[in-house]
């Protein structure tokens, strides 16, 4: 439980003693379930409180996202590939794997700005915020998945022998976007315009990462697409579920990698940081 002991900052660095300081933060990640729990039913039930269709409303992103592309290659306006599978469903479960990264994003620093009077007021483990927001993806990826059971029955499809890897994907997808988001809180919580910025950023790199199309092998969307780490990861994703072993394994186990030691550094920087932005938010 919070409670309201006063803290005091030092300017050693934490850093200094580096055994203690992970030691510190894994009993942090512990102490806070309780709390992140219950911080996640409080801004799920807040976000859906005063909403008509409620849960609902977690469909509509996906949705919206591929109905025009879906409208745009059945009457000839974009000319796509041919996907190896319907093109809607294609469409679907890419921009429903899409989602995912994005609710990713934006949830640490969506839940630290929700938590700013929490932590200039309370002392709580900080990692309960972040654990209430990667609650939050968890809960809209389940409730999404009933979407794509229905995507595979309208469209007559059978997963592939390696769709329980698809989970897997997913925990990849959401490992990316939920690094990133963590890198993102130092600055975020001091300038809203990262805020702001974010839901503009993701839908051009939506564009830029084969959600909606077959990744290009050739020319400069070949070369975009294979710079791109996050081209591998949805491609391998989708193909596990649809498909079976997919040719961008390598790249999604080298992503992966790398984005584990991010989100490690990433933890780390919102440790060091946050004790001087709850200072300045304070002030």
């Amino acid at each position: 439980m919070p409670d309201r002991t006063l803290t005091i900052y030092t300017p050693d660095s934490p850093l200094r003693q580096p055994g203690a300081f992970a030691r510190q933060m894994v009993a942090d990640v512990v102490a806070s379930r309780e709390l992140a729990w219950r911080l996640f039913i409080r801004d799920l039930t807040a976000q859906y409180r005063n909403s008509i269709f409620g849960y609902l409303w977690v469909f509509v992103p996906p949705v919206l996202a591929s109905l025009p592309f879906i409208f745009l290659n059945s009457s000839g306006v974009l000319n796509i590939s041919a996907t190896p599978i319907p093109y809607p469903a294609y469409a679907i479960i890419g921009t429903v794997i899409w989602q995912t990264f994005v609710d990713a994003l934006n949830s640490p620093l969506k839940t630290a700005t929700a938590a700013r009077g929490m932590l200039t007021r309370i002392k709580f483990p900080r990692e309960a915020i972040l654990l209430a927001g990667l609650m939050q993806v968890a809960f809209s990826f389940a409730v999404r998945l009933l979407l794509l059971i229905a995507v595979f029955v309208i469209y007559h499809l059978a997963p592939a022998p390696t769709a329980p890897l698809f989970l897997v994907g997913m925990l990849a997808i959401a490992l990316c976007g939920f690094t990133i988001g963590t890198m993102l809180i130092p600055v975020g919580l001091l300038y809203g315009d990262v805020q702001q910025a974010l839901p503009i950023a993701s839908t051009f790199l939506m564009l830029l990462t084969p959600v909606l199309y077959p990744p290009p092998s050739a020319g400069v969307a070949g070369a975009i697409t294979a710079l791109n780490p996050l081209s591998p990861l949805v491609a391998t994703t989708r193909d596990w579920l649809t498909l079976g072993p997919s040719p961008h394994q390598n790249g999604f186990i080298l992503v992966t990698l790398a984005m584990l030691g991010l989100l490690l550094l990433g933890w780390c920087l919102y440790r060091v940081a946050l004790p001087h932005l709850i200072a300045r938010l304070g002030n």
